[in-house]
This record gives structure tokens, C-alpha cells and sequence, in this order.
């Protein structure tokens, strides 16, 4: 294991924040994989899963089980980690900017696609490494202007030149979901069955820019772009893997993770082992844009009467708002049939919030898919 510090931006003199990224394996010697886990602060079971991987990617190096190389990063967010208020993690947004930690990441299609235009030809596994070269030189060429911008910079280069991309995060209440796009989703599948995924969300362009994205997205324009006339294969995929809700921090269900991917990995040709079998998907894979972000019209004190992972009809009961003063009951129901894979911590609704998610098979929005 070789472990590498990246310094970020300081805003002010004696304010430094750093990057620590750990490498596994033989660059150059085979696929290459990159992990990190809680870019939302706040989320931490994937910092947990981070952990357990380390100490048995650093067991698989050991025994010479590694075909390629692997980076995790354990501590993605180091800004938003010391975002607390009050006794109160916020990891979620960049206080000075408001900015969501997971999105506006550089988007560098056009800018590569100009650089690449005259040195494409007819050779797939050329114009691979050409992209690459020239997607990795662009990023190396932004100059960040304030801590977010050096922070986001960081990731992208580290994993700029991967084949696969997982990023570790997690809901409020949830069970085990992921979010992938539907040209990466024959490669991913089986993932979501070793983790046993209850939902799988896929959307090519679910708009915000968000670091999973940042990836597929610039290879899929360059197909889009130059597909009819060069071989441009699928360069990387990306995977967002939701692990359950804020408090399922404990190390039962981050070995389980921990186990579930490593299992993967032997499956995608990066670990020498014995490739299982994976069971049975649970809930097939379904449009993003047929997620339904369940909506309360009143405010007030919120009971839940679906939990996570329960299949609902439409109409179906999904909660109460109470007004303690006026007596008042709201009740909210789903509009459409789907699998409720997520829903608040909060128990007191404003009016307006979004309560839950429902996966519906069906698209029927567009533009923005994305929360806030």
C-alpha cells in the first residue's frame, strides 16, 4: 500500500486541509478501480466500509491477489467533515457557498473533444488512451480559485484515469440503493445484486454535475460527438452506492458491504478469487426519472406509516401530518405505484418538504433529477 497526501487550497493563512488517498496493486498492470466514500460529510457509513476495505485490500495486495490497481479514499469531504454547529454535523453543503459538496464538478467534454478531434482513428484501445491523456492533462491544466474548487479538483484527478468509479454514500432512513446510468447498468447489475440492492436508479444525465457523473458523462458525449465516425468505447463508469441510512454506522453491515464488493471485484477481473455466483436482484433497475419525491402540502409533525424497502400501491398511506393545535390530519398518500427506498429523519414537516422517495418503473420527469 502506498498512501499519497494531497494538499488543499487554504482560505486563510494556517488553515490547511488534506486528502489522503491509499493505492493497492501495480499501476499500468490491469484495470484500475477507484473508491471514496463520504463526500457528503455526513454520511458515514461508507467511511466505515472504506476502513474494512483498506485492511483487506491491504491483505489481497499481500498475497499478490491484486491483477490491477486499486485507490480508496476514505475521507473524501475533509471540508464538510468539520462543518459542526452546534453539536450538529452538516456535511451536506459548503457553508461559505451554499454549494452542495456533490455537484458542479469541472465538465470537460467539449474541452477534450476539441483536443482529441484530429488524433482519433479506428482503433478502440487507442482512442482510449488518447482521451485519457488528454481528460487527465485538462484537469491537471484548472487552477482552483477557492478550497471547494481544489477540493473537487483533487478527486477528479485521482480518479480521471479509472475504469470503474464507486462512490460511497448513504440516505437519511434507506435501504441499499444505487444510482448508475442504463449504459453502464449490464457492467453494474451485478453489484447491485452482490450488495443486495433494493433499488437501482439509472439516468445518463441526471443533471448538477455530480462527481459520479463528472465521469460517465464526459464519455458519453464523446460517443455522441464522434461515435459514427471512431470507435469510442465506455471509458469508465461510475456508480453511486447508497449504504442504507445516516445511523447504520456498525461494523456487521460494513463488513457485509465490504465483503459484497470485494466480491465484485473478483467478478470485474481486478481480484484473483473465485468468482460467486450473485443472487437474485431484488427490485429491478428503474428510470430516475420515475422516482416520485413524495411531497407534503402542510407542516407539522410527521409519523411515518411505510418504512423503507416496503412496496407501495398508488394511493397507498405513506404518512400523517398532524397539527397539534388545529387537530388537523394531512394525510399523504403516493400518486404512483414503486418501492419507497428512502424517507426523512426529520419528524416535523415544513410545508413543502420532500417526506420520501418512491421508485416508480415509469419515467415521467425530466431536467434536474437530482435532491438539492
Amino acid at each position: 500500500m502506498r498512501e499519497q497526501t494531497h494538499e488543499l487550497l487554504a482560505p486563510l493563512p494556517g488553515t490547511v486541509r488534506r486528502i489522503h488517498s491509499f493505492h493497492f496493486g501495480t499501476p499500468n498492470s490491469g484495470r484500475k478501480v477507484y473508491i471514496q466514500a463520504s463526500l457528503h460529510a455526513d454520511e458515514l457509513p461508507g467511511m466505515l466500509v472504506a476502513w474494512h476495505l483498506k485492511q483487506r485490500l491491504g491483505e489481497l495486495e499481500a498475497a499478490g491477489r491484486l491483477r490491477g490497481e486499486v485507490v480508496l479514499v476514505p475521507v473524501a469531504n475533509p471540508v464538510g467533515l468539520e462543518q459542526v454547529l452546534m453539536d450538529m454535523p452538516l456535511g451536506r453543503y459548503e457553508l461559505g457557498s451554499g454549494e452542495n459538496f456533490n455537484r458542479r464538478f469541472v465538465d470537460l467534454g467539449s474541452e477534450v473533444g476539441d483536443a482529441v478531434e484530429t488524433l482519433l482513428n479506428n482503433d478502440a484501445q487507442h482512442n482510449l488512451e488518447v482521451i485519457r491523456q488528454h481528460l487527465s492533462r485538462a484537469l491537471a491544466n484548472q487552477e482552483p480559485l477557492t478550497q471547494l474548487e481544489s477540493q473537487r479538483l483533487t478527486l477528479q484527478r485521482l480518479a480521471c484515469e479509472a475504469d470503474m468509479v464507486l462512490d460511497l454514500h448513504c440516505d437519511f432512513e434507506a435501504v441499499e440503493h444505487l444510482y448508475t446510468t442504463p449504459e453502464a447498468w449490464p457492467q453494474v447489475e451485478p453489484l447491485a445484486r452482490y450488495l443486495g440492492s433494493q433499488a437501482s436508479l439509472l439516468a445518463t444525465d441526471s443533471g448538477g454535475q455530480s462527481f459520479d457523473e463528472c465521469f460517465t458523462l464526459v464519455w458519453w458525449q464523446l460517443q455522441q460527438r464522434f461515435g459514427k465516425r471512431f470507435p469510442i468505447p465506455q471509458g469508465s463508469f461510475s456508480v453511486t452506492i447508497e449504504l442504507r441510512g445516516q445511523g447504520d454506522v456498525n461494523h456487521a453491515l460494513a463488513s457485509r458491504d465490504c465483503q459484497a464488493i470485494v466480491k465484485y471485484l473478483c467478478q470485474y477481473g481486478v481480484v484473483d478469487g473465485h468468482v460467486e455466483i450473485p443472487p437474485q436482484l431484488l427490485y429491478p433497475a428503474t428510470p430516475l426519472a420515475g422516482v416520485e419525491p413524495v411531497i407534503t402540502p402542510v407542516g407539522g409533525l410527521l409519523v411515518f406509516c411505510a418504512l423503507p424497502g416496503e412496496y407501495l400501491e398508488a394511493g397507498q398511506l405513506i404518512a400523517e401530518v398532524i397539527d397539534p393545535i388545529t387537530d388537523r390530519v394531512e394525510e399523504i398518500r403516493t400518486h404512483s405505484p414503486g418501492l419507497m427506498y428512502a424517507r426523512s429523519l426529520r419528524r416535523m414537516a415544513t410545508a413543502g418538504m420532500v417526506i420520501a422517495h418512491v421508485a416508480g418503473r415509469e419515467a415521467y420527469r425530466s431536467g434536474y433529477l437530482l435532491s438539492p
